[in-house]
C-alpha cells in the first residue's frame, strides 16, 4: 500500500466529500482490530483478517461517497443498495449530514460475521 495514493486519493475530493470519506475511513479502522487498510484497484480498501471487507468510493454522476461492502449480497439491511452489482452492495452516505455511525457499525458487524463464522473463506483459516 502507498500512503501518499491514498493521500492523493482522499485529497482528490472536494469538500464535505473528503470530510466524510475520511470520518468513513475512521469509523471503518477502529471497529475491529482486525481491520486494515489496503490500497488495491486504485482505491482504499479494508481488509479483515486479509481478506477484501469493504472499500470508499463515490458516485460518478452526484459524487456522493459511499461504503462498498464485497459481500453485499449476503448482507440484509434496508439501506444498503445492490443495483447492477452481483456480489458487492453499497451504503451511500449524505456528505453534508450526519454520518449513520449506528447503521454503518451494525453492517460491519454483520459483514464480520460472516468472516469470522467462515461463511467467507480467509486465507490460513479452517472452516469451524
Amino acid at each position: 500500500m502507498s500512503a501518499a495514493d491514498l493521500e492523493r486519493w482522499y485529497g482528490g475530493h472536494a469538500e464535505p466529500a473528503r470530510a466524510c470519506l475520511l470520518a468513513l475511513r475512521e469509523l471503518v479502522l477502529a471497529h475491529d482490530p482486525h481491520v486494515t487498510e489496503a490500497w488495491k484497484y486504485r482505491m482504499p480498501f479494508f481488509c479483515y483478517r486479509g481478506k477484501m471487507f469493504c472499500y470508499l468510493w463515490t458516485r460518478k454522476d452526484s459524487g456522493q461517497p459511499y461504503i462498498g461492502m464485497v459481500e453485499g449480497r449476503r448482507l440484509f439491511h434496508p439501506d444498503l443498495i445492490q443495483e447492477e452489482r452481483a456480489r458487492m452492495k453499497i451504503l451511500l452516505v449524505d456528505p453534508s449530514g450526519r454520518i449513520p455511525e449506528a447503521t454503518i457499525r451494525g453492517i460491519l458487524d454483520q459483514a464480520i460475521t460472516l468472516y469470522a463464522s467462515g461463511e467467507v473463506r480467509i486465507p490460513g483459516r479452517h472452516r469451524r
